[in-house]
């Protein structure tokens, strides 16, 4: 059996010829390249509409090395122990306009595709890390997304409008997580920034008050492990785990936030959106059955907040686990997907988050969903038409859904062509192993140590998804990005 195990294979090149073979462009066109180069400064405020809102203290938290910031928080603590949040979201539209060749490109891919040695970036740089991006200490225009939090963590009336703001700090999840749960220092440029402490402590506070809301409501918790390659000289040397943390649920709970109010905000406009929905799972039988092999009973029908009851509780049982447990109830609930929901429709809602108005806002710089929306936002509060015909929006959330998953199929590649690297000198090893996948398609397992993903070829049988079985590594391809393992 053929083995390629050149740890020295080009990645990048890899990456580029997978990303043809899903119908994705990794590069640029000349037209694009002439548009870009015509834009020499970020946008300006010309309307009297905008408001400024440079002088409140806002500040980003991302990766260590994100570039393309997208969005800005602020918090207010008012009367009776409740709060109103700020979400600022870069304004991509007012340089990227409809129609342009560089919206053109965004529209074929949809999404930013991150692969270990490159990223292949919806929008040019010059715009999606610069012109466009909320970067630190610069001035701005975003789109502002106010909420109103009450006491129990519930959402309240909310407000949208355009605004100019400033960035006073640009920090990362790692080191503010460490500083929030007390394994780490204060980061420097926390301490640079009058008020930024006591900012991000009550940010930290209301963003315990929504998770708490939210999974009183049936939000499930979930605890993914996130392979994220390391690399030097252009070569893979370790694969790092990227785990939740404090700081990435303080942002992810007031994305959730600003993605909710939103979808409410375009429905009151009586205006069409593209909504992010998760349907009830299909297959609930199966995780009743997961459940049962635990000493849990799950309700015959699906109910999320009985879920939710049950991986907390699994959660404290077996810590250890419980990412494998996640990964394959993430797999029995099924893919996400965008629909036009239009005035009127009763929402599907999003089964994971337990919200029946979600949709896509909050990173125009890297999803085009959440460009369109933003379009949508503008022509609201301009008092214009909707951007978007009915059927123009039908066709984009199509495309939308599938372009996301075909860069879904190459960035899983791309990080299977790492570990492959890794795995070189372990051919014919065994591993602990839980199935990811069983379909008429095949079966696939995700091994512990390295955290790798790849296909059972042998011993597939009787086998489903959530079972915890031995496998040996048989064959690898890092052209193919093939990752084959025989049951012990």
């Amino acid at each position: 059996m053929s083995q390629n195990i050149e740890p020295k294979a080009d990645l990048t090149k890899i990456a580029k010829q997978t990303m043809l073979e899903k119908h994705l462009l990794s590069d640029f066109s000349p037209d694009v390249e002439r548009e870009v180069n015509q834009l020499q400064k970020p946008a300006q405020p010309t309307s009297p509409f905008v408001k400024d809102k440079r002088d409140l203290l806002w500040f980003s938290i991302d990766n260590d090395d994100s570039r393309d910031l997208d969005q800005l928080t602020y918090a207010e603590q008012l009367e009776n122990q409740e709060f109103k949040i700020y979400i600022a979201v870069a304004d991509v539209d007012s340089l990227v306009k409809k129609g342009s060749a560089i919206d053109r490109h965004a529209q074929q891919n949809t999404t930013s595709v991150y692969t270990p040695t490159k990223i292949f970036s919806m929008l040019p740089e010059q715009l999606s890390t610069n012109l466009t991006s909320l970067n630190e200490h610069q001035d701005r225009l975003a789109v502002v997304v106010e909420v109103h939090v009450k006491a129990d963590g519930a959402l309240g009336a909310y407000n949208l409008y355009s605004a100019y703001v400033h960035n006073h700090a640009k920090l990362a999840y790692n080191s503010v997580s460490a500083w929030l749960e007390g394994t780490g220092i204060m980061p420097e440029r926390i301490t640079q920034q009058p008020g930024l402490e006591e900012q991000i402590r009550l940010q930290d506070r209301i963003a315990q008050l929504l998770k708490y809301y939210r999974h009183e409501q049936g939000a499930l918790t979930l605890q993914t492990i996130e392979p994220h390659a390391i690399i030097e000289d252009q070569q893979i040397v370790d694969l790092k785990i990227i785990m939740k943390n404090r700081a990435r649920d303080l942002i992810e709970d007031f994305m959730i936030a600003a993605n909710t109010a939103t979808a409410r905000f375009l429905k009151s406009h009586q205006l069409p959106s593209l909504r992010r929905i998760v349907r009830t799972p299909k297959r609930w039988d199966r995780i009743v059955e997961i459940a049962q092999t635990l000493g849990e009973q799950l309700p015959p029908e699906p109910d999320a907040k009985a879920l939710d009851r049950f991986l907390i509780k699994q959660r404290v049982l077996d810590p250890l686990h419980f990412p494998d447990l996640s990964l394959t109830i993430i797999k029995l609930l099924g893919n996400g997907e965008y629909i036009v929901e239009y005035p009127g429709d009763a929402p599907i809602g999003h089964f994971s988050l337990a919200v029946k108005d979600y949709i896509h806002s909050t990173a125009p710089n890297r999803r085009y969903p959440d460009l369109i929306t933003q379009r949508l936002i503008k022509a609201a509060l301009e008092n214009q038409p909707a951007p978007y015909t009915p059927r123009e929006l039908e066709t984009l959330a199509y495309q939308c859904t599938l372009k996301e998953d075909e860069a879904e199929k190459v960035e899983r590649k791309l990080q299977k062509c790492a570990a492959i690297a890794l795995l070189a000198s372990k051919m014919y090893h065994n591993f602990d192993a839980i199935v990811t996948g069983a379909s008429a398609k095949g079966t696939w397992v995700r091994i512990l140590h390295p955290p790798v993903n790849g296909k059972l070829v042998q011993g597939a049988e009787h086998v489903d998804v959530g079972d915890q079985i031995r496998v040996k590594l048989i064959h690898i391809d890092i052209e193919k990005g093939f990752i084959d393992f025989a049951r012990i």
